[in-house]
């Protein structure tokens, strides 16, 4: 039996500066169609008229197209417009579904924050000369670090710091074999060890951005007293840029390592269903209701974001789905609180980060692997065929 996949190979291309040029006003011109596409709708709610979708905003595009203010627009290709409205549509869809469970009105997009744009067709891919030919732009090289499996369905053209990337997204027939192990294991998330297994194995928090979080403030301080647009100015702005590059270069590359260890050795992988958006909530408050441990909480929210936990989540699912094994999220509630031989739900049986002391049976271990156990019993619960509770027992 076979399964079709759908597997993305990302490449940093060798971009001249004639070419990262004409990427950067194509990146420029679909971010101007979303937001002039954006405007319109927005302008539609207040008024409380019926949504735009692709079909009406793409006539817009047209007649823009046709407008002296937008007539640059006539240098993108058409497709990358479309594609972009789509986003768009997309994008307001997942807004009003009530089964997203982090629903949001689309935002405006800003100059060099993911600056992309999308080919769905006419592009080109030359594996032997790793060359990619992008309309109207032409053939461009990139650096070819592994070979392109699949039909190649469509191209993200991208920018992160001062590269271009491009993304190919591609299809596949892949035969259907049972996964290479057949256990099952329990994950709990954390700050000072960032993932452990209920099999005893530990891995720790790598900290990325703690680890350069002074050599950022310090970068950010000197931009502060630079003059704005100025060559200076922008100099240190590319060193921030290259800096938040590499944060995320370093987690990404671990949370690599650490899911592809992990959904190699485990068939079934359980873990917390985290709300992350809203565990790393700001506790400022407003001005008529201030917060509490404002400084204590900021600094919390930076080393949960720092781990990288949604991330980490859709890149075991993912690897689970090529691998046919698969991947269980439970509810995290009273996980690191419930005693794993008793049963007994209690804070007190967790005072500190480290330790887990029952005060009921008095059993005791480290409270991560109480969490990891506990998941791990979730998990159990949720393939028997029964809903795990969230509620204390």
């Amino acid at each position: 039996m076979n399964k079709t996949l759908r597997k993305a190979f990302k490449f940093q291309l060798k971009a001249t500066p004639a070419v990262s040029r004409q990427l950067a006003n194509f990146a420029g011109g679909s971010r101007f169609v979303w937001n002039k596409a954006l405007a319109l709708n927005l302008a539609r709610l207040e008024q409380k008229a019926p949504l735009l979708w692709y079909q009406e905003l793409n006539f817009w595009a047209t007649l823009w197209k046709q407008s002296d203010e937008s007539g640059f627009l006539r240098e993108l290709p058409s497709q990358v417009i479309q594609q972009k409205l789509k986003d768009l549509e997309k994008a307001f869809k997942d807004a009003i579904d009530k089964n997203q469970p982090l629903k949001r009105i689309p935002v405006f997009k800003k100059k060099g924050q993911r600056d992309s744009f999308r080919y769905p067709q006419g592009f080109k891919i030359d594996q032997e000369k790793s060359q990619v030919f992008l309309p109207k732009i032409g053939w461009v090289s990139y650096r070819n670090s592994r070979k392109i499996v699949g039909e190649a369905k469509n191209i993200t053209v991208s920018r992160k710091g001062k590269y271009w990337y491009i993304s190919i997204q591609t299809e596949y027939e892949a035969e259907l074999l049972p996964h290479q192990s057949t256990t099952i294991v329990g994950v709990d998330m954390g700050i000072k060890q960032f993932a452990t297994l209920s099999n005893g194995t530990v891995y720790a928090s790598l900290n990325s951005f703690k680890a350069k979080a002074n050599k950022l403030a310090k970068l950010q301080r000197q931009l502060k007293h630079k003059k704005k647009f100025s060559n200076n100015w922008k100099k240190v702005k590319a060193k921030i840029s290259q800096c938040h590059e590499d944060i995320g270069n370093a987690r990404k590359d671990y949370l690599h390592k650490v899911s592809t260890e992990i959904s190699e050795s485990q068939a079934i992988i359980v873990i917390e269903d985290l709300r992350v958006k809203n565990m790393s909530k700001s506790a400022k408050g407003n001005s008529e209701k201030h917060g509490n441990k404002v400084a204590q909480k900021s600094g919390l929210n930076k080393s949960i974001l720092d781990q990288g936990w949604s991330m980490f989540a859709t890149l075991l699912e993912y690897k689970q789905n090529w691998s046919n094994g698969s991947v269980l999220r439970v509810p995290a509630h009273y996980t690191s609180q419930t005693c794993p031989s008793c049963r007994h739900v209690a804070k007190e049986n967790r005072l500190t980060q480290a330790e887990f002391v029952c005060v009921e049976c008095g059993f005791s271990e480290n409270a991560d692997l109480v969490g990891a156990i506990n998941v791990l019993a979730k998990g159990h619960v949720l393939l028997a065929g029964k809903q795990p509770s969230d509620r204390r027992s």
